[in-house]
């Protein structure tokens, strides 16, 4: 138990600081799959229409590009007990035009974090892993699969996590400082979708250091899906005509604050430019009072969607 213990402490990519996108954790998770272990080479392909299959997501090139290039520029810090170390993840990534293939040339220094975090994961759980569309619940999806059979996480101090997740920037800067928008925009966001759409049911407890929270601890079971939810069912990533990527992405995090995590839902809104407009003229109006919030400030939205109908009041007796 003790080697298996000091193996999660200083696993690889789960642990390390970095922040990805949706679509470049899809990626990532994609080239983890790929991963051949008696294959010495460190050049694999990925065929993007059979991302999209699993996904059931279409992919631009040009966004796809800027998603790589970003990628390839982010340096991964690793650190444990004995050493801190700055790792980048490619040497080149080439695309191959009228193929549909990314090749990614994988450094040498990173292939062996990437192959103890395949480990975590079966191919299901990885699929798991793409169907999640909250990119802090794919994160804390890997956090917790590293403890699924000790039935509980570490201890993670909350500053540390949200490093870990992107949260504090390069300068110390908190992002999310309110623990309460840590909470519903992050934990409890991440909490419903996994156990959702995972084979993991998790949850999560807050401890206290004084007044202030200082650490959170997920509890972590194995569940039985119900349903397979199919993956057509996730929001497509291809951006719109009319719509700037920004905007998108905009209402698509939008959409996470709500708690608006229904598959279909967001499917229907994300593949509408007349829809994403509307959820960010909603946003801006919420956030300068021009709307009043309600206790479902989610559920008005769906409403002045069209995706749902507004509940009739029960007639006065």
């Amino acid at each position: 138990m003790k080697t298996e213990l000091e193996i999660r402490q200083h696993n690889a990519l789960t642990n390390a600081r970095y922040e990805y996108s949706e679509l470049q954790l899809d990626l990532f998770f994609f080239i983890i799959s790929k991963l051949r272990r008696d294959d010495k080479d460190t050049i694999y392909q990925l065929d993007i229409m059979e991302l999209s299959r699993l996904t059931g997501k279409r992919y631009n090139g040009a966004y796809l590009q800027k998603a790589t290039a970003d990628m390839g520029s982010r340096m991964l810090e690793v650190e444990d007990a004995n050493e801190y170390q700055q790792l980048w993840m490619f040497q080149r990534i080439r695309y191959l035009k009228g193929q549909g293939i990314i090749e990614f040339d994988l450094t040498k220094h990173v292939l062996p974090y990437l192959f103890e975090l395949k480990n975590n994961f079966t191919s299901y759980e990885l699929a798991a892993a793409l169907r999640l569309t909250s990119k802090y619940a794919k994160r804390i999806y890997q956090y917790c699969s590293q403890w699924k059979d000790l039935g509980e996480t570490k201890k993670y101090e909350i500053l540390e996590l949200k490093r870990m997740l992107g949260l504090v920037d390069d300068k110390g800067t908190d992002k999310m400082p309110r623990i309460s928008d840590f909470r519903t925009s992050v934990l409890d966001i991440a909490v419903k979708q996994i156990n959702e759409h995972t084979e993991l049911s998790i949850s999560y407890k807050l401890e206290k250091r004084g007044k202030a929270f200082k650490n959170v601890v997920f509890t972590v079971k194995p569940q039985a899906l119900a349903e397979t939810i199919p993956f057509d069912l996730v929001a497509t990533a291809e951006p719109l005509p009319g719509i700037q990527q920004h905007h998108y992405d905009n209402a698509a995090r939008v959409l996470d604050e709500l708690r608006i995590t229904d598959a279909k839902h967001r499917q229907t809104i994300l593949a509408s430019a007349a829809h994403v407009a509307e959820v960010n003229r909603y946003n801006h109006d919420l956030k300068t009072g021009k709307i009043k919030p309600s206790r479902n400030p989610g559920g008005l939205l769906l409403v002045r969607l069209g995706l749902v109908a507004a509940k009739t009041p029960k007639p006065v007796a």
